[in-house]
């Protein structure tokens, strides 16, 4: 077991939702579930009922009452969750409309704005009537080229008031990546900025709207958002002011009613083979499941708030937003979080009195190289949770939180995908946090670990599946004839088990960790390495930055080449490679030993901050990577694309 960094004080544990719910659970189906652990195998061996107590318990607001919970837990895909009922994803995030903070916005430094519930309904209510107004109606198409800006989360709940379908990338694509995504979906609507801030920048992407939009023949309205400016918008194509938009005396909402599975989101792979696929989600689906993440695991309440960093081209802005369903303050925040001041986010949340704060594994990692203390700035008295994802933490940079940031927190780095728009294991405020684990499985979903024959084990390496049905999961992949597309991605390995691509272990009290993409584990000699044993190893090295390990064919077997990025001030030479070699071999194995070690001045990303092993393994084995503007810097592969070896 890894060292046990924080645990949960007894008083903690008891005012946490997780531990309430368990509670009532005890009282109605007279049980004795002590633990978190007994409630995650109660909440699997029992997954009908367990659904029932998240919507009961959330008290979801719908019309009409479900007459089964689900027809078949085994049925992946194709299982029908919450049978006749009907409800609005949108009238449930906007169930409060008093005068407490729905959201607050920052701009960088530059714009700091909020809105109260009362507020964000009324201009729900507003944009909602002039969509319909314009002929918008349910199941039609919203597509959204926008910052993470008050102006986004309007759009969305007006689309999902009526019934549309929204989808949205962020104005930090490129126009191949945007008509990648949206010409798959035919938009009837386009919503946009004017442009928006980076590093205390303006930077003005109407220009790029414009070609955008040439390609789009389906869009009807352009409503463009004024962020900083207010340019000249005569050579786009049916474009509008959003303010010229707006309704000025609108019908009162009305949220249309729609069965549990009525699309919500299209949302997009971010791999780099091919066109990415368009996930479709459910309404329903997506409002029980972030229910649960955000009261259950998160504890976001009324009396919360919550902040997750974020674009509107990754699914935790999807996630980010929900959190209104509990009736808490959200934190939007646009721009860049290190530049130009480093310490922005950690000012904000102490300003804005932040509880959960949500960042990637990445920033936390790239302050400690920085040498920002945060402790130096403020205790955060507000701060309770911090969550971290978008790929595996590395175990220094939870010695780095515990020992820098504040002692008492609960940092809970987290895992699932766009293909679930959630969780597969995560935090709760029940559990102590150890050294380079996710606390626990998430409640209700059957995730185990497999090993090549198929058989569940535990504490050791194995593929990531679920193996019993959950809401969320997506209901189809647009112009997927036939669902072969879907069944492919998820169920091709192990019939009727979702596969998610991830190599984990599952030990013995619950804890997960989690060794990089499957796809893209290491196997020399015909034995699976995880290639986040090695980062934890590597990046470790005050010399080293970041790096990148990949398999490469090489006389009938696999070799490992490791590149790295070095510090400045750093010499890449014998004694270094000496060096990284004999900690490798001693704090990993020596099969995890590389053959090469490669200094590089870049590493493919996505942009939702994940690094991309398979890019530069297509490359070094001579294969086109198609799908380039999936990645946030695609010249990264220049240097990949020309290597030679003898």
């Amino acid at each position: 077991m890894n060292k046990q960094l924080w645990t949960p004080s007894q008083s903690r544990i008891e005012s946490s939702q997780v531990w309430q719910f368990a509670q009532t659970v005890n009282e109605r189906y007279d049980l004795s579930l002590n633990s978190y652990s007994e409630l995650y195998d109660w909440s699997i061996n029992n997954i009908p009922v367990f659904w029932q107590n998240i919507w009961e318990s959330s008290d979801v607001i719908h019309s009409t009452p479900y007459s089964s919970v689900v027809d078949d837990i085994h049925k992946m895909p194709g299982a029908t969750w919450f049978t006749d009922s009907r409800l609005n994803f949108a009238e449930n995030l906007l169930r409060f409309r008093d005068d407490l903070t729905a959201v607050h916005f920052w701009g960088e430094e530059q714009i700091k704005t909020q809105l109260s519930y009362a507020e964000l309904y009324t201009e729900v209510e507003k944009l909602a009537h002039s969509l319909r107004e314009m002929g918008l109606t349910k199941g039609d198409r919203v597509a959204a080229f926008m910052p993470n800006v008050p102006e986004t989360l309007i759009a969305m709940l007006a689309t999902a008031s009526i019934g549309a379908v929204w989808s949205s990338t962020s104005p930090d694509f490129g126009i191949k990546g945007v008509l990648d995504r949206f010409q798959q979906i035919n938009p009837k609507v386009v919503i946009a900025a004017d442009g928006y801030l980076y590093g205390g920048k303006y930077i003005n992407t109407l220009d790029k709207l414009n070609a955008i939009i040439e390609f789009l023949p389906s869009v009807e309205v352009v409503v463009v958002a004024k962020y900083v400016e207010k340019p000249e918008l005569s050579n786009i194509n049916n474009a509008i002011f959003w303010d010229d938009f707006l309704a000025k005396e609108p019908a009162p909402l009305a949220f249309e009613q729609l069965p549990f599975d009525h699309p919500l989101y299209i949302m997009y792979s971010s791999g780099t083979t091919g066109l990415p696929k368009s996930i479709v989600h459910c309404a329903g689906g997506v409002l029980l499941q972030h229910l649960k993440e955000h009261k259950l695991h998160a504890d976001m309440s009324r009396d919360k708030t919550l902040f997750y960093f974020t674009t509107c081209g990754w699914m935790m802005w999807n996630w980010l937003v929900s959190g209104l369903a509990t009736g808490g303050a959200i934190v939007l925040f646009d721009g860049n979080p290190l530049k130009p001041d480093t310490s922005i986010l950690l000012k904000m949340i102490d300003e804005l009195g932040i509880n959960i704060f949500g960042t990637s594994a990445k920033y936390i990692d790239t302050l400690e190289n920085m040498g920002i203390t945060p402790k130096q700035l403020s205790q955060f008295p507000s701060l309770e949770t911090i969550l971290s994802t978008g790929s595996p933490l590395l175990e220094k940079s939870f010695d780095y939180v515990y020992r820098d940031w504040k002692d008492d927190v609960l940092l809970a780095s987290i895992s699932g995908g766009t293909d679930i728009v959630s969780c597969f294991a995560g935090g709760v405020p029940w559990l102590p946090v150890h050294r380079g684990e996710l606390q626990c499985r998430m409640l209700g979903m059957k995730v185990e670990a497999l090993n090549e024959n198929g058989q569940a084990i535990i504490g050791e390496k194995g593929e990531l599946v679920c193996s019993a049905a959950f809401p969320v999961m997506p209901i189809y992949f647009l112009n997927d004839e036939g669902g072969k597309k879907y069944h492919d991605a998820y169920f091709d390995v192990y019939p009727n088990i979702w596969c998610h691509g991830d190599y984990v272990d599952i030990n013995e009290h619950g804890g997960v960790r989690f060794f990089g993409r499957s796809d893209a584990t290491l196997n020399p000699g015909g034995v699976r390495l995880g290639t986040a044993d090695l980062y934890r190893v590597v990046e470790a090295l005050p010399e080293i930055v970041d790096s990148v390990a990949v398999g490469q064919r090489w006389d009938g077997d696999e070799r490992i080449l490791l590149f790295i990025i070095l510090n400045d001030g750093a010499v890449f030479n014998d004694a270094l490679q000496i060096s990284l070699k004999k900690a490798i071999k001693d704090k990993c194995s020596p099969r995890h030993v590389p053959a090469l070690i490669i200094q590089t001045n870049a590493i493919p990303y996505t942009l939702s901050g994940k690094k991309v092993e398979l890019a530069i393994k297509k490359l070094l084995h001579g294969e086109e990577v198609k799908n380039k503007d999936a990645l946030s810097n695609p010249d990264s592969l220049d240097f990949y694309q020309h290597l030679t070896f003898t």
